[in-house]
């Protein structure tokens, strides 16, 4: 009996891996050239424009792409509205301070109105990631095009499967390898939160009540660092939904490796951030990031966003081509 199960499930898991490998290898920079030729331009005027704006988007933009990956694939999924309150993946808890919608909106706008129901919102999430993120200085990586629209999205499957920021090295690395990513790809993407925002009461609890400290402080984290991160964070509940920067030493807006040194002096924000160098193996990959150079974080940050891209992509009749991103056809 054990061995016919280990047989068959031998054979699923190399189905899964031949339809994984048939799906990606559809993906191609040059999809969209006789189809839509200015296609991915006019998704990277649409971001570029915004971002010069307000380049808080950047980080918007990328981790939407995140998030969108993270369920049922990169399939666009978590552009979809509900269709009841409350049961689409944007209605999840994770997912209420997402940001760029309205970017994806204006970006599909306009490729409907030179290329109607050929260009997917999957592909435009994907480009809007890269796009924004290298606009403000970032890597810049390929994104292979060719993903089509899912037409599931439930709130559910995003509150199970997004990773938490409380969780422990080996919850993310599992989360992670869920999803067919390495405990590199954990360390290398989590440099994303070297730009962006989150709310004080994602900190607060941090610097006012954690659990069995004498000051109220989370004892693992720098004094220097919860002085500054109080005087921003009152523990008032007016000031519950103030931004405070995730890399606040150069200002939250600027893509570097610096985020990894302020892990390594304890002055990230996240419990998750404090548990990549928890672990010996998981300390000597944001050692070696934080020592070396720039462009080799770029480098590899943008190999393993190609790799998260990848994810349950849907191609050939899979799925479809929304005509609005909010609504299925």
């Amino acid at each position: 009996m054990g061995t016919r199960r280990s047989s068959s499930s031998l054979v699923l898991a190399g189905v899964f891996l031949v339809l994984a490998v048939a799906a990606n290898a559809q993906l191609s920079e040059s999809f969209y050239a006789r189809t839509c030729p200015g296609g991915v331009a006019a998704v990277r005027n649409v971001v570029v424009n915004a971002v010069r704006n307000d380049r808080r988007f950047a980080a918007g933009l990328l981790r939407l792409h995140f998030h969108d990956c993270w369920v049922r694939g990169c399939d666009g999924s978590v552009l979809l509205n509900s269709n009841s309150r409350g049961t689409a993946e944007k209605d999840a808890g994770p997912n209420l301070s997402l940001q760029g919608f309205g970017i994806i909106d204006q970006a599909k706008a306009a490729l409907e109105r030179t290329c109607p129901g050929v260009f997917s919102c999957a592909d435009i999430l994907a480009l809007a990631a890269r796009d924004a993120v290298s606009f403000i200085g970032g890597p810049n990586w390929k994104v292979p095009l060719g993903r089509r629209d899912g037409t599931v999205s439930r709130a559910s499957e995003a509150n199970a499967q997004l990773p938490q920021t409380s969780m422990s090295f080996s919850q993310l690395a599992s989360n992670f390898a869920s999803k067919g990513l390495s405990e590199s790809d954990l360390i290398l993407l989590s440099g994303a939160h070297t730009i962006g925002l989150t709310h004080c009461n994602a900190i607060t609890p941090r610097l006012y009540n954690f659990p069995g400290s004498r000051d109220g402080a989370d004892p693992s984290l720098n004094k220097t660092f919860v002085s500054e991160k109080r005087r921003v964070c009152p523990n008032t509940r007016a000031a519950a939904n103030n931004f405070v920067n995730l890399d606040s030493s150069r200002g939250g807006q600027t893509f570097d490796t610096n985020y990894y040194q302020n892990v390594l002096n304890h002055k990230a924000t996240f419990r998750s951030d404090d548990a990549l160098i928890s672990v010996s193996r998981g300390r000597n990959l944001v050692r070696a990031i934080a020592s070396g150079s720039q462009s080799r974080f770029f480098s590899e940050f943008g190999s393993s966003m190609e790799k998260m891209g990848r994810i349950g992509v849907l191609t050939g009749r899979n799925g479809q081509i929304r005509r609005i991103c909010s609504r299925t056809n």
